[in-house]
């Protein structure tokens, strides 16, 4: 999938798999001074499991963003999720149609270029519609633990966001920020778009919704929701500009 400066393809090498793992570094877990990553690269057990997507540029072939796609046959396998992990999803089990994890989303530090996530959801449109995916879910993330630094983007989640009370997962993780539970204060939608991750964002412009809770990750130097979109509800004049931008 191309655009004016960027492509989109799947990981084909163990070369290209070290790329992706070292830009995931670079973006959650560098600037944090972690040490515990001596070869510079994020990786886990999810990731044999995982296709992964990368964006290039295509100027210099240099990786941009980078995404990972854990497909589910339904939602009795929910289990088998990373987001598993951190939120309780008794409710998704009843999701009788295949859905996918999108995960570990990120776009090297210091890219702006707004084409680069058209470019990666172009990628992803295109594999929804091949694969007959239903419904797209994972960790939307929000960077450093300091949930105040994001209040108006918590609130307005919490007024016009939350997930369907059938699908809302439930608290599992050992700590967490339950700002559907804060005071009501009117969130700043300037604020509180400008403070929220551009993923996010296009989630929720596509009709996704999210927990009513976030997740705090010291690990990753995160904090996150749950995320989840049913690909029926897509407006279908957002579908068609997806699709416009597809593989």
């Amino acid at each position: 999938m191309t655009q004016a400066r960027y492509h989109a393809r799947i990981a084909a090498t163990s070369e290209d798999l070290e790329a992706v793992q070292a830009l995931r570094y670079q973006a959650f877990i560098a600037d944090g001074g972690d040490t515990g990553h001596l070869d510079g690269r994020d990786r886990d057990a999810f990731d044999d499991r995982c296709t992964h997507i990368l964006v290039e540029c295509a100027v210099d072939d240099r990786v941009v963003a980078t995404f990972r796609l854990l497909p589910l046959g339904s939602g009795a396998e929910i289990g088998k999720s990373y987001s598993a992990q951190f939120y309780e999803l008794h409710g998704l089990r009843e999701f009788a149609r295949p859905m996918v994890e999108m995960g570990r989303f990120c776009v090297a530090p210091g890219e702006t270029d707004p084409d680069i996530l058209r470019t990666a959801w172009g990628a992803l449109a295109a594999y929804v519609d091949r694969e007959g995916v239903e419904m797209l879910f994972g960790c939307s993330s929000f960077h450093g633990t300091d949930a105040q630094a994001y209040a108006d983007a918590f609130a307005m989640l919490r007024d016009q966001h939350l997930a369907p009370k059938r699908w809302l997962p439930r608290i599992k993780a050992p700590k967490v920020f339950r700002f559907a539970q804060r005071s009501r204060r009117k969130p700043d939608r300037k604020t509180a778009l400008k403070t929220m991750p551009p993923l996010l964002r296009s989630y929720l412009s596509l009709g996704g919704w999210v927990s009513d809770h976030a997740v705090v990750d010291p690990d990753l130097n995160t904090l996150h929701v749950f995320t989840g979109l049913e690909i029926r509800t897509i407006p279908p004049g957002r579908a068609r500009v997806l699709r416009a931008v597809a593989l």
